[in-house]
């Protein structure tokens, strides 16, 4: 088979080296395309040159940090971006805590970009916008160290593994400029209902299912329906791969679980979203307390090291955990948290997690879906709200995305400890019971096989470049 052209890859973060470097994305573009460049936002160091195949390149791109210019068009453009949709109960959620609390100069300026864009928000002020946050950019060195990089390899089409982060935006722009075709995967099955503007336009997009295209044609209007790929995502994919597998023996002693007794997992949110989740475990405690055939298994945010947990930890040393393996390549970045890394261990942890547990309990995460892939009950734990204390995490069941998970039936939603004990109570004694629905959410969100998708992705890359 003749091979195709020359592919540009943009790895933006830890979640994106994962879902593009350790699935079989790698593997098949290196088969596919006569050449391959990964323009990275990892230190090159991040990947393992040696098991590379030959014809694949990293590129580590040079910290691209804002000018002041340049944010105030950004901000503008997504605030903007955030009012013309504001209907939905996600974005006004974010538009609202965006809004400062201060009066430092900072804060005046967010707040005038919140009064102006309360009457100028249409599709073509925002595309205004974005022209003069480009135009801002165009002249910045780091510009023209992009424009260099990209005139040397000369791509044919740049795919983007993000559409969202603004210090990748000069190479978009510079895309365009060049006349280099450019696609982008969207990210997470939550980004376009409750998320700003993307970091631009791309020619093409690649989304998970029919119900994030029917969300991509809403939020951006002039994208055009045949434009728009329906290929799954390679989130998931390493479940259905070989290279991540663990015996239940080997897992069990991994994490000095009883073999005899059935496991619930509780997945942390990050630290910000997840301040109840020690109450959360808490209840889950109290209900193993009761039982002689249950333990539980916390798995924290990949996002933090857990120190959080400590009091816990020393408090219930019967508990097990799985902290997620994932390096800090660099702390010199405007985004800390996007230059974690996941080591292989933990995707052959995670696996093993999902597989093994017998009911998951978790925070409205993308983690129910992780865990209906593999048939098992899933109850969402949401104690509080505006009226009890609480940090508010009950308001997330408004969220447009995670509408469409409560109204499958898939999940059960616990609001208070009695709600999680009786839940607790259905899923063991009847855990097939949303079964179903369960199916059925999955090919509602996911929309393809997990098998394959790699290869479906690089397929349409290579029809992208004809």
């Amino acid at each position: 088979m003749q091979k195709s052209k020359t592919l540009g890859v943009v790895i933006t973060d830890g979640v994106g080296y994962r879902n593009f470097i350790m699935s079989n994305f790698i593997g098949e573009v290196s088969r596919n395309f006569e050449k391959v460049i990964i323009y990275s936002g990892l230190p090159k160091g991040s990947y393992s040159l040696s098991l590379f195949p030959k014809n694949i390149k990293i590129i580590e791109l040079p910290l691209y940090k804002e000018t002041k210019p340049v944010w105030f068009f950004r901000k503008l453009k997504e605030v903007a971006h955030m009012q013309l949709h504001k209907n939905f109960y996600g974005i006004k959620d974010n538009l609202d805590r965006g809004y400062p609390i201060t009066n430092s100069k900072r804060a005046l300026l967010v707040k005038g970009i919140y009064r102006f864009s309360n009457f100028f928000h249409s599709e073509r002020a925002i595309n205004k916008y974005e022209y003069f946050q480009f135009k801002a950019f165009s002249r910045d060195k780091v510009t023209m160290i992009f424009e260099g990089l990209l005139k040397e390899e000369k791509p044919n089409i740049l795919f983007f593994t993000h559409q969202r982060p603004p210090f990748l935006a000069p190479l978009l722009y510079l895309a365009q400029k060049l006349k280099i075709r450019t696609t982008s995967f969207i990210f997470s099955w939550d980004n376009l209902a409750s998320k700003g503007r993307m970091m631009g336009n791309f020619d093409s997009y690649l989304v998970w299912s029919d119900l994030m295209k029917t969300e991509l044609q809403h939020f951006y209007p002039q994208t055009k329906k045949n434009k728009i790929h329906i290929v799954g995502t390679p989130q998931f994919e390493p479940y259905v791969m070989e290279d991540y597998n663990m015996s239940r023996t080997d897992f069990c002693e991994k994490f000095k679980l009883d073999s005899t007794k059935k496991i619930i997992c509780y997945s942390c949110a990050d630290a910000d979203i997840g301040r109840n989740d020690e109450i959360h475990i808490r209840g889950i405690i109290s209900y193993i307390e009761k039982k002689k055939n249950l333990q539980l298994l916390v798995r924290t945010s990949p996002a933090e090291v857990g120190k959080r947990f400590e009091k816990l930890i020393n408090e219930f040393p019967e508990v097990k955990w799985n902290i997620p393996k994932w390096q800090l390549t660099r702390d010199n970045h405007s985004e800390t948290w996007s230059q974690r890394i996941p080591m292989t261990e933990d995707l052959i942890d995670l696996k093993s997690v999902l597989k093994y547990s017998d009911i998951s309990v978790n925070m409205c995460s993308t983690m129910s879906l992780d865990f209906m892939l593999f048939d098992k009950p899933v109850i969402n734990t949401v104690f509080g709200n505006k009226k009890n204390g609480l940090y508010d995490d009950q308001r997330f069941l408004n969220y447009v995305h995670y509408n469409y998970v409560i109204n499958s039936k898939a999940v059960t939603i616990a609001m208070n400890e009695y709600e999680l004990h009786k839940q607790l109570d259905e899923s063991l004694n009847n855990g097939a019971l949303r079964k179903t629905y369960r199916e059925n959410l999955i090919k509602l969100e996911i929309g393809k096989p997990l098998e394959m998708t790699s290869e479906r992705i690089v397929k349409l890359l290579i029809q992208l470049c004809k």
